[in-house]
């Protein structure tokens, strides 16, 4: 399969018109055509539903679309990775970073590395510990930064300088908005929003010695802004991070940590039994030596 005919499927796919899709590409509509009937015999599925002039991705044919967009930006990428000159790093980092305080320290990173090899460009994803892992897994990201802990097994990893306080993200005018901390026996009362990474949250849960089936967990999300509402509903807490609080820039809610407290860190990690591109290389190095002291 040519990558010549992935971009020909994606024109098509973009334009739901064979007729405007050739046009665009600057062949015949009759050679498109035969090259999109050859791409469904090679991979033995049709990719379209044809509907007069339309064409329109089918189940199989979305799917087939996220794969040909992906190979084709990884192959641009390899590449651009590729053509370094002498004396100057190049290529693309797609790192992902979960949205904490971690996020601080990683843009800085990224701001003051690309100060010294301008031409050194970065893809960089938002999201949950368990979206970017998914990410890494699927050689979608170079590098992610998670909280602490990460699964050993799959990752290499060090230790950012990086850590957070865990608590409960409330409304400040709730009932235990003016407590100095929050105990963990409190936690039982209480209609909890969580976040779904369960590595995490049971590590956090074993600290405090909590009995998780005990708790009342109403919601489990992903990305914490999306809580925010229910939080200023006032019928919800949110067990959380520090971080995430600060996220929210909303003078309504208030963060009340535990005791005893609860701190944890943050971890750059990478898929093992791989070989980094040397401007990913370059920049792990420069983000480790940022961690020293």
């Amino acid at each position: 399969m040519e990558t010549r005919v992935l971009k020909y499927f994606l024109e098509v796919a973009k334009r739901n018109n064979i007729t405007q899709a050739a046009e665009h590409l600057h062949i015949t509509q009759p050679t498109l055509s035969r090259q999109i009937i050859e791409l469904e015999k090679e991979l033995g599925v049709q990719l379209f539903d044809r509907e007069k002039r339309q064409m329109r991705l089918n189940k199989a044919g979305a799917l087939f679309q996220q794969r040909a967009a992906t190979i084709l930006t990884l192959l641009d990428q390899t590449e651009s990775e590729l053509v370094n000159t002498q004396n100057e790093l190049s290529g693309t980092i797609n790192l992902g970073v979960v949205e904490s305080a971690v996020a601080n320290f990683m843009m800085q990173a990224v701001a003051d590395f690309q100060d010294q090899y301008p031409a050194v460009r970065f893809n960089i994803f938002d999201g949950d510990g368990d979206t970017l892992r998914e990410r890494l897994d699927q050689s979608l990201c170079d590098l992610i930064a998670l909280i602490e802990p990460v699964e050993a097994a799959k990752y290499n990893y060090f230790s950012l300088p990086v850590r957070e306080k865990w608590g409960l993200i409330m409304r400040k005018d709730a009932p235990l908005a003016q407590r100095q901390t929050i105990m963990a026996h409190d936690l039982y009362q209480l209609p909890l929003i969580v976040g779904r990474r369960n590595i995490v949250r049971d590590d956090i849960l074993d600290g405090l010695h909590l009995d998780p089936h005990k708790l009342d967990w109403k919601i489990q999300i992903n990305l914490p802004q999306n809580s925010r509402d229910l939080l200023l509903s006032g019928k919800y807490y949110h067990l959380g991070i520090y971080g995430v609080f600060e996220k929210y820039h909303d003078d309504r809610l208030t963060f009340v940590p535990f005791s005893p407290e609860r701190t944890t860190g943050h971890l750059l990690a990478w898929r093992k039994n791989i070989q980094l591109t040397p401007v990913v290389e370059k920049f792990l190095q420069f983000v480790a030596e940022r961690t020293v002291g």
